[in-house]
C-alpha cells in the first residue's frame, strides 16, 4: 500500500505525458544543454502563458505541474480537518524534508530551519546577532535592498558601523573582489555579508575565497544564497560560512513563500529568534520556527520540487541556464550602444544577465519588450546600473529568446 507521501508524488507524476515520465525519472544518459527534445519535455511540465513570455524568473519562478499537484493535494488534505491533518499528519513530513533540504544545501539538518523566504531568514539573523555600538559589518552596495535596509536599521538602532564595498560590474578578477572586501575589514569587524549571486546582474562572487579571508581576519560570515541555491553547484560546507538563507520559490521552483535558513550549530544559541520561543537562547534550530500558523501545504510540497530538480540534475540544470544566458547575450553583446553588465565567463555568471542601451532608460527598454513582444523582464536601476535583467529558467525556449533578441535589436537601432 502506498504511503500518503508516495501517493501525492505518484498522483503528481500522473500529469506527465506517458512518453516523458520514464525518460525524466531515469535520465542517466548524457543530456546536453542544447538537447531541445529533452528540454521541451521539461517545458511541458509547466503551465506556459499564451500571453506572456516570463523572463523574470529571478524574481520568483513558477512551479512545475508535479509540484502544483502536490501542493493541491496537501491543501485538500488539510481542509478535511485543518488542526488534525495539518498539524498531526502533514507536519510529520517536516523532518524528512529538512534532511533532504540540508543534504542539498550542504549542512546538517540540525542547522537548518524551514521558513518563508531569504528575506525572513537573513533578517532573523541580522536582527538576532548580539552586535553592539562600534562593531563593524562589511557589506556591498550591490547586496539585496531588503538586506541593506536590515543592516541600516541595526546601525540606526544599535550604533553598529557599516563598511560598504563597491564594484565595477561586471567584475572578472576574483582576487580584485576579495581585495575589496579585505580593504574594508578592520580589527572591529565582526561580520562580512556576502551575496553569492548579485540579484542585479547575476554576478557570481567568489564566496569561498572571501569567506576564508574574512574568517582569517576573525570575522563571521553571512551568505545570501537566494540566487545561488540550486542555480549553481556548491555546498555550504565547502564555503565555510556561519550563516545563510535561501528561497525555495526561485530556482528550486517550490511553492511561493517557502525558504530555508542556516546557522552553524555552535552559533545557534547566541542568535535571538525574531519571534518569541520557549527557550530563546537554546541551541536548537527549531526555536526559529515558532512563527505561528503557516502554510504546511506549501512547505511540504517542496519535496516534489526537490524530486523534479534531482531528476533534471544539478550540473545539467546549471549548464542549461548558462546556455540560455549565453544564447541571447552573444547575439546582442556586439551591437552598437548595447552594454552588458554581466560577465560571460562561467566562473562569474550562470543563468542571469543584465544589459543596457546607451542613451535609453531601462524603463523604456522594459516597456518596449512588454508592449511589442509580451516579454516580461525586470528593470535594474541601482548605483551605476541602468539596464534590464533577463532571467530564464529551465522551461524557457530558444524560440522565446529569439523574440527577445529581435526586440533588443529593434530598440537599440531606434
Amino acid at each position: 500500500m502506498l504511503s500518503r507521501k508516495n501517493f501525492i508524488y505518484t498522483s503528481a507524476l500522473g500529469v506527465l505525458p506517458l512518453s516523458f515520465a520514464p525518460s525524466l525519472l531515469r535520465c542517466s544518459s548524457p543530456v546536453t544543454s542544447q538537447d531541445e527534445n529533452f528540454w521541451q519535455q521539461i517545458r511541458s511540465q509547466f503551465i506556459i502563458s499564451k500571453d506572456l513570455i516570463n523572463l523574470n524568473n529571478g524574481g520568483v519562478s513558477p512551479q512545475p505541474l508535479p509540484v502544483q499537484k502536490a501542493h493541491e493535494e496537501n491543501l485538500k488534505l488539510c481542509n478535511n480537518g485543518p488542526s488534525f491533518y495539518m498539524w498531526r499528519q502533514l507536519d510529520k513530513q517536516r523532518e524528512p524534508l529538512r534532511q533532504r533540504l540540508a543534504n542539498t544545501f550542504g549542512c546538517a539538518p540540525t542547522e537548518l530551519a524551514i521558513n518563508r523566504n531569504t528575506t525572513e531568514g537573513l533578517n532573523t539573523i541580522i536582527a538576532g546577532l548580539p552586535l553592539k555600538a562600534g562593531d563593524e559589518v562589511v557589506l556591498s552596495k550591490y547586496d539585496y535592498p531588503n538586506m541593506m535596509n536590515a543592516w541600516k536599521q541595526r546601525a540606526t538602532r544599535d550604533g553598529i558601523v557599516l563598511k560598504w564595498v563597491d564594484f565595477q560590474l561586471p567584475e572578472e578578477d576574483e582576487n580584485t573582489v576579495v581585495a575589496k572586501f579585505k580593504a574594508a575589514i578592520t580589527s572591529r569587524t565582526k561580520l562580512v555579508h556576502i551575496t553569492h549571486i548579485l540579484n542585479w546582474t547575476g554576478q557570481i562572487l567568489p564566496a569561498k575565497k572571501i569567506a576564508a579571508m574574512a574568517r582569517q581576519a576573525g570575522a563571521e560570515v553571512l551568505l545570501d544564497a537566494s540566487h545561488s541555491f540550486v542555480h549553481i553547484d556548491y555546498k555550504l560546507s565547502d564555503l565555510d560560512v556561519d550563516y545563510a538563507a535561501a528561497s525555495l520559490h526561485k530556482w528550486l521552483c517550490a511553492p511561493f513563500g517557502t525558504g530555508i535558513m542556516y546557522i552553524r550549530k555552535e552559533k545557534i544559541a547566541k542568535v535571538w529568534p525574531a519571534f518569541s520561543a520557549p527557550l530563546p537562547e537554546d541551541d536548537n534550530i527549531g526555536k526559529f520556527e515558532c512563527i505561528g500558523t503557516r502554510s504546511f501545504a506549501a512547505e511540504m510540497a517542496a519535496a516534489a520540487a526537490l524530486d523534479f530538480h534531482e531528476n533534471i540534475g544539478m550540473n545539467r540544470k546549471t549548464e542549461r541556464l548558462r546556455f540560455l544566458k549565453n544564447y541571447w547575450c552573444n547575439a546582442i553583446k556586439d551591437l552598437p550602444k548595447v552594454k552588458l553588465y554581466t560577465s560571460l565567463r562561467d566562473e562569474f555568471s550562470a543563468g542571469i544577465a543584465t544589459f543596457g542601451i546607451a542613451g535609453k532608460d531601462a524603463g523604456e527598454i522594459e516597456n518596449y519588450l512588454l508592449k511589442q513582444y509580451n516579454i516580461h523582464t525586470s528593470v535594474v536601476k541601482h548605483e551605476a546600473l541602468n539596464g534590464v535583467r533577463i532571467s530564464p529558467n529551465v522551461y524557457t525556449s530558444t524560440r522565446e529568446l529569439d523574440l527577445l533578441i529581435k526586440g533588443i535589436k529593434e530598440f537599440a537601432a531606434s
